[in-house]
């Protein structure tokens, strides 16, 4: 409390609210065995990532980032450890865990069994190479042994409070965490599945139900996806046509229309792929768009006609896609004139 001139008590000024320079990181330490270069190739691809073991902090979590480092063996002493370099792969999180219903990685999907109940949502944001891990290295001593910890622990991941601003500036993202507490996808390099050293293919191909044509697999996800839309529309008292293009449901009521896109995946409800056509069309105001995403679908292919079920949704209405949260795969280039 101050006095003013008068010598009166005058209120003090209220506190600003400053945001926190910290965020929650998911550490995970990911081996250099095949099956797991697989497995880490697959998670990229479809925005997924998973542990065998549920831990208790998991349930009321609430990760920003998650890390996936590669190329040391962590069981060594943390003094030998902090004089090495590593591969990071730095994602933000986009669904929290979540309790898996279906198979998803490749091992997991030949034996038709879910080897990682716990799933988390990530975007991958960009890879680190030869980065250090000692005190002043973009981690930090605790994070950094956050990762040494989780590869002696199955691969489990730990979570970790640090400022993302060093690991930040270190992948050459521009952003003020502090003020922003935001990362914006369309400034981030990002990565494909490519960008991982690719694992060395079995000595004799396994003949479990894993491994199957992926257009066939991918065609029946995407019927369950539009299954489940149609039903949701059809139990509004909307009319469901469907069309595939230019978009996938034209659906009406009375004198309302909607347009939907339908996603499907077995992975996380992280991102999905858009073409250029999708993205104008739901941006154009003349049309009322809803996104319609059903992920965790579980596939048994066991048989020759592959069976789903399952599939948690998240429905979007009135969907425009912001700059911010596109980032483009692909560039068409227009050669010069001859």
């Amino acid at each position: 409390m101050s006095r003013d001139e008068d010598g009166s008590k005058a209120d003090a000024p209220a506190l600003l609210h400053r945001p926190s320079q910290t965020a929650s990181f998911v550490m995970v330490h990911v081996g250099q065995k095949p099956e797991i270069r697989r497995n880490l190739r697959h998670g990229i691809e479809t925005r997924s990532w998973g542990f065998p073991l549920w831990k208790p902090e998991y349930r009321s979590a609430r990760p920003r980032f998650a890390v996936l480092a590669t190329g040391v063996g962590p069981r060594v002493q943390p003094d030998v450890w902090t004089t090495k370099k590593i591969t990071l792969y730095l994602f933000e999180v986009r669904e929290n865990f979540y309790e898996a219903e279906a198979p998803h990685w490749p091992d997991e999907e030949a034996e038709n069994a879910i080897k990682y109940p716990v799933r988390f949502g990530i975007e991958p944001l960009a890879v680190l190479h030869d980065v250090s891990l000692d005190a002043g290295g973009p981690l930090g001593l605790t994070a950094s042994d956050a990762i040494r910890v989780s590869g002696t622990q199955r691969g489990i991941g730990l979570l970790v409070d640090m400022d993302p601003q060093p690991l930040l500036n270190a992948a050459g993202i521009p952003t003020n965490w502090s003020e922003q507490q935001t990362v914006a996808l369309n400034r981030t390099p990002g990565f494909t599945p490519e960008q991982v050293k690719s694992p060395k293919p079995p000595k004799r191909r396994p003949s479990g139900a894993g491994f199957v044509s992926d257009p066939k697999k991918r065609k029946a996800i995407e019927l369950h996806a539009e299954d489940m839309a149609v039903a949701h529309y059809e139990g509004e008292g909307w009319t469901a046509e469907r069309l595939g293009k230019p978009y996938d449901l034209h659906c009406t009521r009375g004198g309302e229309e909607r347009r939907v896109e339908v996603k499907g995946t077995t992975g996380a409800a992280t991102s999905v792929d858009l073409t250029i056509n999708e993205v104008e069309h739901a941006r154009n105001p003349q049309n009322t768009v809803d996104l319609f995403v059903v992920s965790d679908i579980k596939v048994d292919m066991r048989t020759g006609d592959y069976t789903t079920s399952g599939g948690r949704v998240l429905h979007l209405h009135d969907w425009a896609p912001a700059d911010e949260d596109l980032r483009p795969r692909s560039f068409e280039y227009r050669l010069p004139l001859s």
